[in-house]
């Protein structure tokens, strides 16, 4: 046993489980890819006014939640507790919004840190694969990436997830919503710290996941009631794009998300099988941050999904991923000279994009077969000195106990062609 553990709140990946995270990542980015979303990778850690100003001061996650720290140079830095604002930031600083070609379209995938009362599906280290396009005020985006993340949900074997989708309206007609909320709200028996955040960011109160606040919430005005006609027939344009592309969602008109930057269309992923913690992921519209953070005006929509909410979900469902054996092929030399020759047909092998491994350590042949069986290897290959000296090795085939000699020299052919 070690003497250290890892940080409280935080996990490791080891085997087998983390070829699950490997899979539910890969079915999330694929989808992106096949749709002209470059891979972007930022730093761990950012300037902590990068946050305060795109995610928002109010936020828990800026007053609470974030991990900071003064380098010996004296800067103020957060490690990131998202994605959009350090990829906004990114895109910005490469100036990838001048190239000619909008909106800026960009994956990435990742690890996440917020300080958070630990429990199940919420972790002070969490992993995200997450997209964003930049640069263009368009329904069809907005509806595409909804779409996008829900095949990719649909491609791992998941069903029972919900989308909810709402709109926040823009700076032309929110404030006239803020202000009549803030009246609604003042009359309300709230705690102070609650109190200050009507003065801040009263959208925020909705999203108080507290029974006793919730209830009092019942007869808050609608964000709906406010919208312009312009945010009304974007909005209407998300759904009908959304509808005619089969994909089911509802709508909530208390949804608003826990960041500051959202506009006009906002969406959440939610699983019912996770209890408490029911997101999955979620995203929307955010026009506003290019200004916030120092750039130009340029208009945005993304989400992130959470890799491990994911899993926690997949669980919940009992889908089982098919994934591929680690290795097929499974080499067990007995003595010296079998294991020189059977270590170059492992490496043939790998170089032909066969997944091989080898009986390390000079095992005796239980030892070695044990591990064979333990890798989950398709074909067993295994030579020893009388073997050699025919030219063979013996090919066993895992599943159905069958056990032939093979030519040396076609050895690796064989074996791909029976793996295909």
């Amino acid at each position: 046993m070690s003497t250290f553990q890892a940080p409280k709140g935080t996990y490791d990946l080891t085997p087998p489980r983390s070829a699950t995270f490997l899979a539910v990542r890969e079915a999330i980015s694929a989808p992106l890819r096949d749709s002209g979303y470059g891979y972007i990778e930022t730093p761990g850690f950012e300037n902590v006014e990068l946050f305060a100003r795109g995610v928002g001061e109010s936020t828990d996650i800026v007053t609470k939640e974030m991990y900071t720290l003064t380098t010996k140079g004296g800067d103020q830095l957060a490690l990131r507790p998202e994605g959009t604002a350090s990829v906004l930031r990114a895109a910005l600083e490469a100036n990838l919004h001048k190239a000619g070609n909008l909106p800026v379209k960009l994956w990435y995938s990742g690890s996440y840190y917020r300080y958070e009362r630990p429990q199940a599906g919420r972790y002070r280290h969490f992993s995200q694969v997450g997209a964003e396009a930049i640069g263009t005020e368009d329904p069809a985006l907005d509806a595409e990436l909804i779409i996008l993340a829900d095949q990719a949900y649909r491609s791992l074997g998941l069903r029972q997830f919900r989308i909810l989708l709402n709109s926040l309206g823009d700076k032309e007609c929110r404030p006239f919503y803020r202000e009549a909320l803030q009246t609604f709200l003042r009359d309300l028996d709230l705690d102070e710290e609650t109190r200050r955040r009507i003065e801040i960011n009263p959208l925020r109160v909705l999203d108080d996941k507290r029974a006793d606040v919730q209830k009092q919430l019942t007869d808050a005005p609608k964000l709906r009631d406010y919208l312009c006609d312009a945010c009304k027939a974007y909005h209407e344009e998300v759904r009908a794009l959304i509808t005619a592309a089969g994909v089911a969602f509802e709508d909530d008109e208390k949804l608003v998300r826990g960041l500051d930057y959202y506009t006009r269309t906002t969406f959440e992923f939610v699983h019912d099988g996770l209890g408490s913690q029911s997101a999955v992921g979620g995203g929307g519209r955010y026009d506003g941050l290019s200004e916030m953070i120092g750039g130009p005006e340029l208009p945005s929509v993304g989400w992130a999904l959470g890799v491990d909410r994911t899993v926690l979900a997949l669980e919940a469902e009992g889908v089982e991923l098919d994934l591929p054996a680690t290795t097929s092929v499974y080499a067990v030399p007995l003595g010296e000279e079998a294991r020189r020759v059977l270590f170059g047909v492992v490496t043939e092998l790998r170089r032909a994009g066969v997944a091989a491994d080898f009986a390390f350590g000079g095992r005796g042949l239980k030892g070695a077969m044990k591990s064979a069986n333990r890798s989950g290897a398709r074909y067993t290959l295994v030579a020893g000195e009388r073997d050699l000296a025919e030219g063979v090795v013996q090919l066993k085939d895992m599943e159905s106990g069958e056990q032939t000699a093979v030519p040396l020299t076609e050895a690796a052919a064989e074996l791909a062609k029976r793996l295909g």
